[in-house]
Parts: structure tokens; C-alpha cells; sequence
């Protein structure tokens, strides 16, 4: 395909149904973006990834507790729909990996396939269920190879609402002294809107509800499509919104409608402005920012943070993980797999690049690795369970 051509498209065509955007300017971030203007850079942001899902199976009220105790100022809840229209915290809907749910046989008939954002998958899935039967299952750790401690606090926590965790973060600041902000992300909101489920008035109305739905509010919805950040505007959210991307692939919306536009389109100068016109910020793959080179090390930065803020965008990378599986070679530390690496110093040559803020499983590592990279003379004792850091 013609490069010029697609980038001629994203400047001149808005995205589908979004007849009118709402101008960044009209949704202030919250803190941790940039100043007016693009000027003065607040505090950069860790965000814990799922909660403490390097500590705690994810998505359950143990592992976000724990995320905020360990420094975040930001949890991250996944939410899908149950059938009754409740809005839970799950990384998907298909919940076979993720639960209990295999040890019930009254749940046995539910098991079934589906086409999720074009790709068939097997499971049990949260629009199948009611509130009160999700209830009666518990989590588990979704990955106990490289977690193996991780599955001692399998079946002690049953599967949250979003306003259980809103309530539990309302708890948590009070008690901290920090308000500690929350970032939902909306899964697969074409594939719920299609089973006549959509989440986004669903996550608008308990926003309002809990008076978070301001500018000034600690809070950033988020998604990897593009329509629904588009028609939240619309529905009249004022917190800060942000378009997740990817390294590789496109926006289901965008692929359901036909659109040609891939991520990597979007990652580029005009599709950053075109995001800016709905949007406050991105949350980029973080080897977007920093790939990897040949032989597995950390490479060479691409232009994406400069890009954005130039767009007037914050920046937000994911997933920082501190198993030398998910790590550069270079930052390895020994054979294994699931032993842990020179996180920090990763995070800190991240953290060098600009970045507004990460989405990281170890809060604590995320916090240490921020004082590090600011010079911080006393930045504190490593990260619990930590052993190779500087």
C-alpha cells in the first residue's frame, strides 16, 4: 500500500462516527501529564499493571491493595460485562484461565467457542453468566510457570465489580493520604456491543455515580479501539481518555468497519494528532518506544515520545514485567526463565526516553526505578524479592 496515501487518509477522514471530536483541550488530564501548553512535566506515573500481578493473581482486590501499598498511584482494571449488564474485572471475557471456573460442574454446558475480535476462542466467557454465579468462582494465577508463588493465593479471591474496586480505591487514599487514581480499560467493546452488552454507558454512569467523571478527576479510560474513547466523549466523559496501541495488528473497530488503518498508522506524526483530537495520551507497547535489536537486547529509541508530545499526548508504555522472560537479553540475570532480572535499570532506560508513565506487575520496582532515574540520592531499599537491580 501506498504510504502516502495512508497518511493522506488519516489527516483528512476522522475516525468512524465521530461526526464531531471533542478538542483535547476540553479534557484536562489528571496529574502525571504534561503542563499547558506541553510546558512543565509532572511527576511520571506508575501504574500498576492488573493490580500486583507479579505478587497476586491479577484482577482481584488483593492484588490491587497491594499495588497501591506498594507505591502506585494508579491501578489498572480490565472490565467486561457479566449478562446481567455488571461491569467486572477480568483481563478478558473468556475466564477458563483466569478462575475456578473448570472445577464446576454446574458450569460444564458453558463451555464454548466464540469468534472474539475475529479469532475463535474456547472458554467460559463473563456475558454467559450472571453477576451471582460469577460470584461462586474464585481466581487463580494465569500464568503459574513463570508465577509459581503466585499460586499459593489461588482460590482466596472471588472476581470484583468495577465499583468494588472504586470503593476499595476510595478506601485506600483515605488511609494512604494519596489519592490513589484508577485507569479502566474497555475490553473488546465492539465484541460486548454486538451481544447487545456496550460498556460504555455502563462505565459512564458509575463514573458520574462515584464523582469521578471531571476533569480533575485521578482517572484514565483506555482502550485499544478507537470508536468507543470517541463515543465516551460524546456521552460526555471528562476524564482523561487514552488510546492503548500495539506493535503489530490494527483496531478491531476499524478492521469491523473496513478501515485500512493499523496501529503502526496511528503510531505515526499524523495519526498522533488525529488521536489528539479525542484523546489525551497513548499507551504504546512499550518496544514501540524502545525495540529490541537483532539479538535480543535493548536497542535504540524510535522518535515515538517526541512525536507524541508533540501532538500534545502523554505517553504511558506497557507492560513492564521483571522476569528475565519478558526482559531484554541484556538485562537478563541467570538461566531462568522466571528468576528475576535488572528490572529497574530497564524501566530507568525507559524511563530516560521521556515517558509520562508505565504500566508495571511490580509497582514497587516501578517506584524505586523512578527515583533512580530522577537521581534521587536516597531512592530506598530495593524492590521486596528484588535481587538484581543496579
Amino acid at each position: 500500500m501506498d504510504r502516502r496515501r495512508v497518511l493522506a487518509g488519516i489527516v483528512a477522514a476522522p475516525f468512524a462516527a465521530v461526526p464531531l471530536l471533542v478538542p483535547v483541550a476540553a479534557s484536562v488530564a489528571p496529574a502525571g501529564a504534561l503542563g499547558s501548553g506541553g510546558g512543565q512535566r509532572r511527576p511520571t506515573l506508575v501504574i500498576g499493571h492488573r493490580g500486583a500481578a507479579g505478587y497476586r493473581p491479577e484482577h482481584t482486590l488483593a492484588s490491587y491493595e497491594l499495588a497501591a501499598r506498594l507505591g502506585a498511584d494508579f491501578v489498572e482494571p480490565d472490565l467486561v460485562s457479566t449478562r446481567d449488564g455488571v461491569l467486572v474485572c477480568r483481563h478478558e471475557p473468556e475466564i477458563g484461565g483466569t478462575t475456578d471456573v473448570v472445577a464446576h460442574p454446574e458450569f460444564a454446558a458453558r463451555r464454548t467457542t466464540k469468534i472474539l475480535d475475529g479469532v475463535a476462542t474456547t472458554g467460559w466467557f463473563t456475558e454467559d453468566f450472571t453477576l451471582a454465579e460469577l460470584k461462586t468462582l474464585r481466581a487463580k494465577e494465569r500464568l503459574p510457570e513463570v508465577r509459581p508463588r503466585n499460586t499459593r493465593y489461588d482460590g482466596q479471591s472471588e472476581i470484583p465489580t468495577f465499583t468494588e474496586l472504586l470503593d476499595l480505591r476510595a478506601r485506600l487514599s483515605r488511609e494512604l493520604g494519596r489519592e490513589i487514581g484508577v485507569y479502566p480499560e474497555t475490553k473488546h467493546p465492539t465484541y460486548f456491543a454486538k451481544a447487545g452488552l456496550p460498556l460504555e454507558r455502563r462505565l459512564l454512569d458509575i463514573l458520574v455515580r462515584y464523582g469521578l467523571n471531571h476533569r480533575g478527576a485521578p482517572v484514565y479510560v483506555q482502550s485499544f479501539e478507537t470508536t468507543n474513547l470517541c463515543e465516551l466523549r460524546t456521552l460526555g466523559l471528562r476524564t482523561a481518555s487514552v488510546q492503548l496501541l500495539s506493535a503489530t495488528g490494527a483496531p478491531f473497530d476499524l478492521v469491523n468497519a473496513g478501515d485500512p488503518r493499523t496501529y503502526q498508522d496511528l503510531s505515526m506524526l499524523a495519526g498522533l494528532w488525529q488521536i489528539a483530537r479525542y484523546a489525551n495520551g497513548i499507551g504504546p507497547d512499550k518496544l514501540q518506544i524502545i525495540p529490541r535489536a537483532g539479538d535480543g537486547t535493548l536497542g535504540t529509541p524510535t522518535s515515538l515520545v517526541t512525536d507524541a508530545h508533540a501532538a500534545g499526548l502523554v505517553v504511558h508504555p506497557y507492560t513492564f514485567r521483571a522476569e528475565n522472560t519478558f526482559l531484554p537479553k541484556d538485562y537478563q540475570v541467570g538461566a531462568n526463565p522466571s528468576d528475576l532480572g535488572r528490572a529497574v535499570d530497564e524501566q530507568v532506560a525507559y524511563l530516560k526516553t521521556g515517558i509520562d508513565g508505565l504500566f508495571t506487575d511490580q509497582a514497587d520496582i516501578g517506584v524505586r526505578a523512578r527515583a533512580v532515574a530522577a537521581g534521587l540520592p536516597n531512592p530506598g531499599p530495593p524492590p521486596a524479592g528484588h535481587h538484581a537491580t543496579q
